[in-house]
């Protein structure tokens, strides 16, 4: 078992490849009541295209299947899985991302049960043609839940029109249409080429004794049996530089209008370090011209362009990237055209040493503040660890930044033919 240890942030890591190829990562904290575990594999939404475990040609498969497996495996033959981490004083969730889906448990007691736990459903999915027909009516009913929310509509609608090709533009639950064509058969072939151990990670962080725990689990996987790991081949469509639409208005059943303005993000994908600092830099610029101390966030406000919904993110993944800015407004095609001149701006300004001193210490505050939760830690330490980085470098990392980059980054950052805007409007007539 390697230890390392972070003395800036007074933590220690444990970490094992096992003989099936698991990467395991225990962080141990004693002063914590709570322990936080999370069972992860790299397979997300847009791994639609691949060839399965033990094949040579590449297949697709209907979109939504990610997150239709992830509903499955907590449904076992005889029970449901939710019900095991009750009775054991844990409580458990899971969800499906763009690139990853996470199986989750929190508790008080009972960690080495919840860990077994979390480990054995996972590894052990049990599909019926069945059960998989009642699920399509229970996921069909989720979309279209979701369909008739505009915060989700408008956050979607612009990942729509940024991207042409590439399936981060597919709602992660997919369609009722492309679920109604997810058979039994296809649940196993994603779960078999994209479950195996060595495309996996657990990471638990909280309140337990790690060589005792490396034990238990080794033992758990040593009890397993795995066919032998084969290197995963995906493949996505090419994806131009440029937005699929400059605009998408959609009509929905609402009182006050929506305008998300998105940024198609450029991201240095030539080393772990320019990622990272290009990520970086994308969320300070964001928050120090946006957030409601930043000077674009007040202007916007005194124009009566914004409320308090006003937000923005960035999700940067290693095929795809996106930044998405806005929310309620009655003049969304004012704020639209403002935030746009605002952004484009950005190449003239050049940040002072102190603005950018400012900046840096806003964003240590922030992840500093961040670390305290168990959850924000084993959630973005999965993050970066898919990603090839490693979580306790990024204060290291924020701290190399010098405001020679950040006024670089800013000159390259955004350009016309990469920013499109959303609009939910109420319906006309």
């Amino acid at each position: 078992m390697n230890k390392t240890s972070y003395d800036q942030l007074k933590e220690t890591l444990y970490s094992e490849r096992l003989a099936n190829g698991l990467q395991v990562f225990l962080l141990p904290k004693q002063e914590m009541a709570k322990t936080f575990g999370i069972f992860s594999t790299d397979y997300g939404s847009i791994d639609q295209s691949f060839v399965p475990l033990g094949e040579k040609d590449f297949i697709t498969v209907p979109d939504g299947i990610a997150h239709f497996l992830e509903h499955k495996l907590f449904e076992k033959e005889d029970r449901d899985v939710f019900q095991d981490f009750t009775k054991q004083g844990a409580s458990a969730n899971a969800f499906t991302s763009f690139t990853k889906t996470a199986y989750l448990f929190s508790a008080t007691s009972n960690i080495k049960e919840n860990v077994t736990t979390l480990l054995d459903f996972v590894q052990d999915p049990y599909f019926s043609e069945q059960s998989v027909e009642k699920e399509k009516g229970i996921i069909g009913q989720e979309i279209e839940m979701y369909n008739d929310q505009p915060d989700w509509r408008s956050f979607f609608g612009t990942i729509q029109s940024l991207f042409n090709n590439h399936p981060v533009q597919i709602d992660i639950a997919g369609t009722v249409k492309s679920i109604s064509e997810i058979t039994k058969d296809d649940l196993y072939t994603c779960y078999n080429t994209f479950y195996h151990p060595s495309n996996m990670t657990f990471f638990l962080a909280g309140n337990f004794e790690p060589e005792e725990m490396m034990q238990l689990i080794k033992q758990n996987q040593d009890s397993k049996q795995f066919d032998p790991a084969s290197e995963l081949q995906r493949k996505f469509p090419e994806e131009p530089e440029h937005v699929a639409m400059k605009e998408n208005i959609i009509e929905m059943p609402v009182s006050v209008s929506k305008c998300m303005i998105g940024i198609k993000e450029q991201v240095d994908r030539s080393s772990d370090e320019a990622f990272l600092r290009d990520e970086l830099l994308t969320e300070m610029v964001l928050d120090y011209y946006f957030s409601k101390s930043g000077e674009y966030y007040q202007e916007l406000y005194k124009q009566d362009l914004i409320d308090n919904s006003f937000q923005f993110e960035t999700n940067i993944e290693r095929s795809f990237g996106f930044s998405v800015i806005g929310g309620n407004t009655a003049k969304p095609k004012e704020l639209a055209e403002r935030v746009k001149q605002m952004l484009l701006g950005l190449k003239e300004n050049k940040l002072t040493e102190k603005e950018f001193n400012t900046m840096k210490r806003k964003k240590i505050g922030q992840f500093l503040r961040a670390m305290n939760s168990l959850e924000f830690v084993s959630n973005q330490f999965i993050h970066y660890h898919l990603l090839g980085i490693d979580l306790f470098k990024v204060l290291p990392a924020i701290e190399s930044l010098t405001v020679e980059q950040a006024n670089e980054f800013m000159e390259h950052w955004v350009e016309e033919d990469r920013i499109t805007v959303c609009q939910i409007v109420p319906e006309q007539g």
